[in-house]
This record gives structure tokens, C-alpha cells and sequence, in this order.
């Protein structure tokens, strides 16, 4: 198993249970397709394979997005955010994102009423 540079490592701000929110973008259009959980190992692999690689909190292992559906990501690029609290994976996505079959997880429009 790969292990995570521990200059990365220091930078990050996990939860409680070790683990990191990611989002992920489409590389070329910028829409988002999903969040997903990463530990340092699913980033660590991250990295060094650039497949998306998560932690399955239900079945509490390593989740190499499309290893059996598929539909797989191909990380152009991992950015951490100014606080290290959340990760941004920008990938070329094939197939759907979603594990409902949609390009994307982000389908549903909640309306705010305004403001003012």
C-alpha cells in the first residue's frame, strides 16, 4: 500500500474517524458529480494511481470508483482547501458519477425563497 507524503499529511484536517470530504468536479465542463469520503490511504492512492479512490463508510474499505461498474475516474488533478478540510478531485469521468446511473449526484434544485 502506498502511504501518504507526510507533507500532505500534515496539511490535512480529518474528522474524528480519519477521514476527508472530496468533491468532485468534471475536469472539463466544472460541474460537480459527487462527494465521497477519503482516509490518507484512498488519497494516497489517489495520487500515486490517479484513480478516484475513496473509503466506503458502509462497507468500511477502500472504494476504487468504477473498479466494477465501470465508470471510472481519471484524476487530472487533487487540490486541498485553504483550511486542508476538504479535498477537490478534478477528473475526466467515464460514464456516470452517480451510483444512480446519473451523470451527476447533484440533480435535485432546492429553491430558496428571497432574501429580502
Amino acid at each position: 500500500m502506498t502511504t501518504l507524503d507526510p507533507a500532505v499529511s500534515s496539511r490535512l484536517k480529518l474528522t474524528s474517524d480519519g477521514l476527508v470530504p472530496v468533491v468532485v468536479q468534471d475536469a472539463t465542463s466544472g460541474a460537480v458529480l459527487m462527494m465521497a469520503w477519503a482516509n490518507e490511504d484512498a488519497l494516497a492512492h489517489t495520487l500515486a494511481s490517479r484513480q478516484g479512490t475513496y473509503w466506503s463508510r458502509s462497507r468500511q474499505e477502500l472504494w476504487i470508483k468504477g473498479l466494477t461498474s465501470g465508470n471510472v475516474q481519471h484524476v487530472r488533478e487533487v487540490r486541498l482547501d485553504c483550511d486542508g478540510d476538504t479535498v477537490l478531485y478534478r477528473v475526466d469521468q467515464t460514464g456516470p458519477a452517480c451510483h444512480t446511473g446519473t451523470a451527476s449526484c447533484f440533480t435535485a434544485t432546492v429553491l430558496l425563497e428571497d432574501a429580502e
